[in-house]
């Protein structure tokens, strides 16, 4: 499982300072194994986010 994270201007956290937020939230198996950052996340005129855009360079990769 990937997260994708846009971090709010100004702010810093790593990969392990997140997981370990979700980790004391969520249960061992729905932590993310992956962390990626990103500028902004893609939304739609409606403002639901893109998850096809935001996955389809993960894809690529894998190809």
């Amino acid at each position: 499982m990937t997260a994708f994270v846009s971090l709010k201007s100004g702010h810093t956290a790593t990969e392990d300072d997140l997981r370990q937020l979700v980790r004391s939230r969520l249960a061992g198996y729905k932590v993310p194994k992956h962390v990626k950052f990103v500028d902004t996340l893609p939304k739609s005129p409606v403002g639901k986010i893109l998850r096809r855009a935001l996955r389809e360079p993960l894809w690529e990769e894998h190809t």
